[in-house]
């Protein structure tokens, strides 16, 4: 079972910047696309950034710009650079794995972290 741990969130006012983390379990990391969803309360969960396991990004319209995915094979973690932050960014954000092939006791399939709360003040 891949299992996935998320940190960094928090509280910060408009225009500030946090960087999340997420680490991945294992060395399952280098055979998975990695993403970060958020859900605002009401919301449905939305992707915010995605990376390949070729490290193609793409983000969501509404945080071109002000986030950066990036990710670290060898230390098996994920971040989420998230800068000029705005009230409307607060949600919980999830850490997600999509792990595409057979290895050791890994299976394919679609992992998620327990989520970290970031809240931005205006």
């Amino acid at each position: 079972q891949v299992q996935l741990v998320e940190s960094g969130g928090g509280l910060v006012q408009a225009e500030g910047s946090l960087r999340l983390s997420c680490a991945v379990s294992g060395s399952i990391m280098r055979f998975a696309h990695m993403a970060w969803y958020r859900q605002a309360p009401g919301k449905q969960r939305e992707l915010v950034a995605r990376i390949t396991t070729g490290s193609t990004t793409n983000y969501a319209d509404s945080v071109k710009g002000r986030f950066t995915i990036s990710r670290d094979n060898a230390r098996n973690t994920v971040y989420l650079q998230m800068n000029k932050l705005k009230p409307e960014d607060t949600a919980a954000y999830y850490c997600n794995a999509e792990v595409t092939v057979y290895f050791g006791d890994y299976r394919p399939g679609t992992y998620w972290g327990q989520g970290t709360q970031v809240t931005v003040s205006s």
